[in-house]
């Protein structure tokens, strides 16, 4: 279960800086990159982009992204293939040099269309259509966040779409992987196995990663301010997370 992570009782410390045994998983807004208005206003950073290649020559290819994002979308933010990452949510993921994705659901068009028109007379309303998920993000339009949630849970009710919160986003996928599934998938098989895992999250959606990680005998760092979270450590924001990453990177061992 989630521990609390506030007022009550110290917050979590920082991660040590280790390189020898770990496998690290990285989701990217929040994390490796800074919360956009818009899921397009996130780009490639070439300091994000160095860190990265680096990390995946130090840690012999024990490195994955795990994000929400689709993984040509990953790529894009990335400015760097991995050779493993999970998008989606884990509803696709590459690794082994394969991309395995699970069939959309039928129902997802009706709910993409059931977005469109619910964003259509809400100005700052946006939808993603992800292919296998669709997100109605309302970051623009704070005001609509009750009507939002409530028409994400009656089309998930009726279809049988898995329903996913976010920091200001609903989203509803096809039923299937999470990110803990996915992080599980990862460490079964070469180089991740034998690894300790090592998840960096910040949102709902990470709160499985960690619970994985945990399971596996490592642990989830959160990103962000402190809250209920069943990660054990914490890093403040995504400059100490570039800052903590670039240290593992240099780390003996």
């Amino acid at each position: 279960m989630p521990t609390q992570a506030g007022n009550s009782q110290p917050s979590p410390p920082t991660p040590p800086v280790r390189a020898a045994g770990v496998a690290l998983f990285l989701d990217i807004d929040g994390v490796l990159a800074p919360i956009a208005a818009t899921p397009e206003g996130v780009g490639p950073d070439p300091r994000r982009t160095a860190v990265l290649e680096r990390l995946a020559r130090k840690l012999d290819g024990r490195l994955a992204i795990l994000s929400g994002r689709t993984l040509a979308e990953i790529d894009r933010i990335a400015g760097t293939p991995l050779a493993a990452a999970a998008g989606v949510h884990g509803l696709e993921r590459r690794q082994d040099g394969r991309t395995l994705r699970v069939a959309a659901d039928p129902a997802l068009g009706d709910a993409v269309q059931a977005f469109r028109d619910f964003a259509r007379d809400r100005p700052g309303a946006r939808v993603e259509d992800k292919g296998l998920a669709t997100a109605l993000h309302y970051r623009l339009a704070p005001d609509h966040a009750h009507a939002a949630l409530d028409l994400a849970r009656d089309l998930a009710d009726a279809s049988g779409l898995s329903l996913q919160r976010g920091d200001m986003v609903v989203e509803l996928r096809t039923p299937g992987a999470d990110k803990g599934a996915a992080l599980t998938a990862f460490m079964q098989s070469p180089p991740f196995a034998g690894a300790v895992p090592v998840m960096l999250g910040d949102d709902l959606t990470d709160e499985d990663a960690f619970r994985a990680a945990a399971a596996l005998g490592g642990y989830g760092v959160l990103v962000g301010p402190a809250r209920e979270t069943a990660a054990t450590r914490r890093l403040a924001d995504q400059g100490q997370v570039l800052d903590w990453l670039e240290a593992v990177a240099e780390a003996d061992g």
